[in-house]
């Protein structure tokens, strides 16, 4: 059975919803005043609410840590780890996503027993934070150093507020991050969170993988468009249209998330 498959052995298209992080310390946006406590409390009640409304699973990122750093410091896993620990739902797994730095969603991934991380891991990309280059190798190797080889590697081909440095479509750097970096599953995402990619590079993204490597919609979902995009996709990430309002920044809103539930599942 594959990694994938592992995590997520009864469900056909598993729905995982982001777990948003408030800005941590040390990162231009952190609430001094609130602290640390009041942030943890925040994300395991969001966390809860999600497990509550059906989700399959919850990733948790450090999404208001903007502007985003290409390489973290240790203090970013272990915050991470803390907020990992005591805010995960009980009896759904849970991932790990840090804005962009493989190692240290790796290393909190690992610290927690996390089912798996996702991030960019593939490419040369041009980017809001600079030219942004990648080791997909480096990754897997740690992986297999640390003993944590059932950990699935969830890799986002169309990563946001980014472009490519060079000419290959979504679907062929897709079909290379297959056989070349052994991705568990293929995540394709539009220009910024919370928006959609174009459906037909979703379509042709899932026509160029073999079927056992599932490609998941990684931005986007919207209760009123999963319908449409679960036909091709198998899976999704949600994260802003469950907020209040549909905004990134904003709590987690329980009717929105019961909404996009009843209308994936319905599809």
């Amino acid at each position: 059975m594959s990694r994938f498959r592992s995590i997520f052995p009864a469900n056909a298209k598993p729905l995982i919803a982001m777990a948003h992080l408030p800005a941590l310390p040390g990162t231009p946006l952190y609430d001094s005043s609130a602290g640390l406590e009041v942030a943890i409390e925040q994300v395991a009640h969001e966390a809860a609410v999600l497990a509550e409304a059906g989700f399959d699973a919850v990733l948790f990122c450090n999404e208001n840590d903007r502007p985003y750093e290409l390489t973290g410091g240790p203090e970013s896993a272990a915050f991470l780890t803390r907020f990992a620990i005591e805010c995960a739902p009980a009896g759904i797994p849970f991932g790990i996503d840090f804005l962009w730095d493989a190692k240290i969603a790796l290393g909190a991934a690992v610290a927690t027993g996390a089912s798996f991380i996702r991030e960019v891991t593939t490419g040369v990309w041009e980017s809001d934070m600079g030219l942004w280059n990648t080791n997909s190798a480096h990754t897997l190797r740690e992986r297999r150093r640390l003993d944590r080889d059932d950990l699935a590697v969830f890799m986002n081909i169309t990563p946001e507020f980014a472009s490519p440095i060079g000419r290959r479509s979504p679907a062929q750097i897709a079909r290379s991050t297959v056989v070349s970096s052994l991705a568990d599953a293929i995540l394709v995402s539009g220009a910024m969170a919370g928006d959609g990619p174009d459906l037909a590079v979703l379509t042709d993204v899932r026509d160029a993988v073999p079927d056992e490597v599932p490609v998941l919609l990684n931005t986007g979902a919207r209760a009123e468009t999963i319908g449409t995009y679960l036909k091709v996709a198998d899976g999704c990430i949600v994260g802003s249209s469950i907020k209040v309002d549909g905004h990134t920044w904003n709590p987690v809103d329980p009717d929105r998330a019961k909404r996009f539930i009843d209308a994936a599942r319905a599809g």
